[in-house]
């Protein structure tokens, strides 16, 4: 007679409250398709969690495009929109990048970079 079990780990997500309505920029694929939950990790013995990892569940960044988790307090810029308000820090230098952007002015001759001939 043979028994076969099957052990592991399932992490149960759920939406955190204060910040339901809002999307954030995923750090990992650059989408903006973030959603700040909170995690909770338990051990699983055939597929029933038995045990917590933790006895509170933590706060992450979630991006369900790409999969990747980031814990919140390496996320200023989520808590400056949820906490301050206003404008929220940039995560790529430079200012406004993307599609709908204006190409910089063209340099007056003899500006620019040298040309050698």
């Amino acid at each position: 007679m043979a028994f076969i079990f099957t052990c592991g780990t399932h992490k149960f997500r759920s939406q955190m409250q204060g910040y339901e309505n809002l999307q954030v920029q995923c750090q990992n694929c650059g989408n903006f398709s973030g959603h700040v939950m909170k995690l909770w990790e338990w051990f699983t013995f055939c597929f029933v969690p038995i045990i917590p990892f933790s006895l509170k569940p933590y706060p992450a960044v979630h991006c369900p495009i790409c999969n990747f988790e980031q814990d919140l307090k390496y996320r200023p810029d989520v808590q400056q929109q949820v906490n301050g308000g206003g404008q929220a820090i940039p995560m790529q230098p430079g200012g406004q990048q993307g599609w709908n952007t204006r190409p910089p002015p063209p340099l007056p001759p003899g500006q620019g970079a040298q040309v050698y001939k």
